[in-house]
This record gives structure tokens, C-alpha cells and sequence, in this order.
């Protein structure tokens, strides 16, 4: 079964260059050697952004009085990136995958009462080998400010409140895709922003994971017994769970690594500054040592007896 993927970004001012020219095949070279050039006349706009993404929203905030000071810090624009797997878009064929675009396209302009005016840019990327929408847009509030005065502001993380934001996004999204004729299932529960745009690409395309399976060819079952089919079909759809949730894990555990290697690196650093002045101490004890032995004629080794019964005793008090 495939499934309703629907996956958000946000992005600062100086991100915008970076997306703006990706999105719109504005590059010379990319580093993505999943897109196929030859095949980029296919990639085609819902939305089209007539300058720059940075450009857009200065005229946006101009024309509809957005209330937003835009530092270096501030998220002032956001990407969903629209897609399903690779055999799904090729089962219901290109109108029906122009319609499930715009279906995407639909949703989001109406999604927390946004409004199509703040949509930038919506471009779907027929390039690479799986089929997906870009979608970029201004992630404004309709409030109240202090004087109770109604105003839209640009604010990422009102749009984003609550933990559960991103759980409310899937369920709407796989609610409203599926109302309109779409037989999908809804996307993973947990949270997966932090992954990248490739790994995401790399999680959604199926063509590595066909890769491996062809490697031996799999015999179908020569049985008319379909409950031993179901039952092996569901071990199967478990085992396939276990799977994804071990890869969830590994970026957790993968992290948590690197964080414990940055730490050993200081604690070993600190190590050996203490190793240095533990022997300096040691040093400067001897010297004493025999200074006092020199001056007074004083045996060195009663000198040490003495000096370790004195701390002996005030150990005990």
C-alpha cells in the first residue's frame, strides 16, 4: 500500500537563494544525480513564482501590511514537500497525478485558514524518479494585536504551535487527500522534519530497496491456500515495521554517538592538562624536599615521615 507523504521545512532569509534555484531548475549543475536534465521540460508549475522567493515575500509584506520584523533568525518562509512512492504515481497514471498535485495544492491554501495569496511557489518536479511538489509559502497568522485590531503576521511558530502541529498536518493532509479519491494510506505518526529533503527522497524511493530484491528473484507461491498467503503477508508488513522503526532509532543512535565522541575529545583534553599539573605538584614537592635538606641537614626521609603523620592527623580530625 503506498502512502500520503506530505513533509515541512522552514527557512531563514539567506536559505531562500538556495531553494528558489533548486525549485526552479535555475542551477547549472546539482549534486542530486537522481535528476534527469533530458526530463526537466515535464516539470511544471501550480503556482508560479515571477522573481525571487526573497523578492516575493518583501512584496507580500508591502502589499497585505504583514506585521513581521525578519532578522537573520526569523523563519519567514516554509516547503512541504508533496509526494508518494514512485509504482503509486505510475498505477493511476499522469492525469490523475496532475490531480493529485492540485489536490495538494488545494489543502494547503486552505490548511489553518492560509489563503492562496501566500503561497510563493508550487513546483512539481517530474525530473527526478519520483514524482513530487514542491510547495513554498509564508507562514502567516490571522490575529488580533493589542488594541484588538485584526492583523496577519508572519509568524513560523504560531502556524507550528503545539507539539502535535505536525501530527494535526498528516492527519488533515491524509484526510483530505483521501475524501478526494485517493487510496492512500496516512503517512508515518512520529515527527520526521529533521531529515533532509534526500534522505527523505532516499526513504520514499523504492528503486534501492527493488534493487536488492532483484538481486534474487523471487518465485511466487504455488498455493490456493489464501489464509496461509494472508498470514505471510502480514509477518511481513510487521517485519517491515520493525525495519523503519530501527531506522528511526539509528539516527537517534548515530547522533547521540557523535555527541559522546565530541565529549571524550574534551574530557581527554582536560585529562592531560591535570596529568601535567599533578606531575608539576609532584616536582615542586621534591624540590622542597630537598631544599630543606640542604638548609637544615635534616633527613630527607624522616623530613617525608613527618610531613605524612602531620596529614594523617588533621585526616582524622
Amino acid at each position: 500500500m503506498s502512502y500520503a507523504i506530505i513533509r515541512n521545512a522552514n527557512y531563514k532569509k539567506d536559505n531562500l537563494a538556495g531553494l528558489y534555484k533548486h525549485n526552479e531548475r535555475k542551477n547549472t549543475n546539482y549534486s542530486n544525480k537522481d535528476i534527469n536534465k533530458n526530463m526537466s521540460l515535464k516539470n511544471y508549475s501550480l503556482k508560479q513564482c515571477p522573481t525571487t522567493y526573497t523578492n516575493a515575500i518583501k512584496i507580500l509584506q508591502k502589499e497585505n501590511n504583514l506585521k513581521c520584523r525578519i532578522t537573520s533568525y526569523t523563519n519567514v518562509a516554509c516547503e512541504f514537500i508533496i509526494t508518494s512512492d514512485k509504482e503509486f504515481f505510475q498505477t493511476i497514471g499522469e492525469e490523475e497525478t496532475k490531480r493529485y498535485f492540485q489536490t495538494a495544492y488545494n489543502f494547503v491554501a486552505n490548511y489553518q485558514n492560509l489563503s492562496e495569496k501566500y503561497i510563493l511557489s508550487a513546483k512539481v518536479h517530474m525530473d527526478e524518479s519520483t514524482p513530487h511538489l514542491h510547495l513554498v509559502f509564508v507562514p502567516v497568522i490571522h490575529t488580533k494585536d493589542k488594541n484588538g485590531k485584526t492583523i496577519d503576521k508572519i509568524a513560523c511558530s504560531e502556524y507550528w504551535k503545539g507539539k502535535d502541529s505536525y501530527k494535526k498536518l498528516q492527519d488533515n493532509f491524509y484526510k483530505y487527500i483521501t475524501e478526494n479519491g485517493f487510496d492512500l494510506e496516512r503517512g508515518k505518526k512520529r515527527e520526521v522534519e529533521h531529515l533532509s529533503t534526500e534522505k527523505l527522497k532516499q526513504i520514499t524511493n523504492y528503486d534501492n530497496i527493488k534493487y536488492e530484491v532483484e538481486q534474487e528473484e523471487i518465485q511466487p507461491i504455488e498455493t490456493k491456500n489464501t489464509t496461509l498467503i494472508m498470514a505471510q503477508n502480514k509477518e511481513l508488513v510487521i517485519y517491515t515495521n520493525k525495519l523503519k522503526e530501527q531506522l528511526a532509532k539509528s539516527y537517534i543512535a548515530i547522533q547521540r554517538s557523535e555527541n559522546l565522541q565530541k565529549e571524550n575529545i574534551v574530557l581527554n583534553q582536560e585529562n592531560q592538562k591535570l596529568q601535567q599539573k599533578i606531575y608539576q605538584l609532584e616536582n615542586y614537592i621534591e624540590k622542597t624536599f630537598e631544599v630543606v635538606q640542604n638548609l637544615f641537614s635534616f633527613p630527607i626521609e624522616r623530613f617525608k615521615r613527618l610531613v605524612d603523620n602531620f596529614v594523617k592527623y588533621f585526616k582524622k580530625k
